[in-house]
């Protein structure tokens, strides 16, 4: 005795007065979590339980079947002695999503692009902190796939052509039948180009392409820091099936200066002075990012790693809103090796002090 058919209404778990797109929803749901592809352990029981919930899905979705169901049950939907009848049943829009997830593509109708961009390429670019802060033109050399100029692109031989793939009419997908419906695949024979060569260019090997050395000038700007990219449109690879080419993108990289550290726009150095300077005060030179030396006054009395800012003297904002400043810090230097006369001075400088410690005696402490 033939098994009993559940209720179609049951089967997709919707009311008897659901809508179109409630089936819809309900349907595709099912569909993806019973597909036989996405079951393999229990592929048996889902192609049951998926053959099921489609016949559901063929009838509700249908108007005029379902209301031949909904007034005569089973066999008024299904249509024929022989079995359930799909004809007619659209399954595209329902399944487009599920074959994405399942067979990784999907089986809408869209054009194929006859040529694919080329990919981006990046340059990683080592400049010194003065080209940095000042911009600086640098040449590059690389290496990147052009079009070839033996048969321009094209992949075959000169004074041969490509032909149309017959697998696929030139679509560079073929459809594969699956019960009631079809999923579309790159086809095989031509590889998803839609057209075959018979006698590939001998110097780009049917690629349309082939490696070139570059050499290019890049204008670095003013303000860069490690991090900072500059896009060269067109100067990536070019595409395949004389596609557009792909962009260049330059990396800089700010390396490291013995005089000067970097944070942001601001730079820091440090600068010696002697102890009577730090006493009596003056007057040091300071090294800069231009190469000058800059005049800094020291005041009376300045203590070892006393800060000082120099305005405007560090790096320009790349974006073009003014310069950083530049910090620098005084270090005081203490006399080794003195001679016995300028220990005895600088004795008697003490004594003078009396009992509290004076100038001297704060400087000894620190350096002790």
């Amino acid at each position: 005795m033939a098994q009993q058919k559940r209720d179609y209404y049951e089967v997709l778990g919707v009311g008897r007065n659901a809508q179109t797109e409630e089936i819809k929803s309900a349907y595709r749901k099912l569909a993806k979590q019973y597909h036989p592809d996405a079951n393999p352990s229990g592929k048996k029981v889902a192609e049951e339980k998926f053959k099921e919930i489609s016949e559901a899905y063929a009838v509700l979705s249908d108007s005029e079947k379902r209301a031949r169901y909904d007034q005569f049950g089973h066999v008024g939907a299904a249509g024929s002695e022989q079995g359930f009848d799909f004809s007619g049943v659209d399954f595209g829009d329902i399944f487009g999503d599920l074959f994405e997830g399942v067979f990784g593509t999907s089986n809408r109708r869209r054009e194929r692009p006859k040529s694919r961009r080329g990919a981006d390429l990046q340059y990683n670019l080592k400049i010194n902190l003065k080209e940095a802060a000042f911009g600086c033109e640098k040449v590059i050399k690389f290496s990147r796939n052009e079009g070839c100029s033996a048969c321009n692109g094209n992949g075959a031989k000169p004074g041969t052509t490509k032909h149309t793939c017959q697998s696929c009419g030139g679509s560079g997908q073929v459809r594969v039948t699956q019960g009631f419906f079809s999923v579309a695949r790159t086809c095989d024979r031509c590889r998803g180009q839609g057209t075959i060569i018979d006698t590939p260019c001998v110097t780009c090997r049917g690629t349309g392409r082939i490696m070139k050395a570059q050499s290019i000038t890049v204008k670095i700007p003013a303000g860069v820091d490690t991090g900072s990219r500059i896009r060269i449109s067109g100067g990536g690879e070019v595409g395949s099936n004389q596609g557009t080419a792909g962009d260049l993108y330059v990396v800089i990289i700010v390396q490291e200066n013995e005089t000067f550290k970097r944070n942001e726009n601001n730079i820091f150095c440090d600068v010696s002075i002697s102890f009577v300077m730090a006493a009596l005060g003056g007057e040091v030179d300071v090294p800069s990012l231009s190469g000058e030396k800059i005049k800094l006054k020291i005041p009376v009395g300045t203590q070892s790693h006393s800060s000082f800012r120099i305005k405007g003297r560090g790096i320009p904002s790349l974006h073009g809103y003014g310069s950083g400043d530049q910090y620098v810090r005084a270090i005081v230097i203490v006399p080794t090796n003195l001679s016995a006369e300028q220990k005895k001075l600088l004795r008697d400088f003490d004594d003078m002090g009396g009992k509290d410690k004076g100038f001297m005696g704060k400087v000894k402490d620190a350096f002790r």
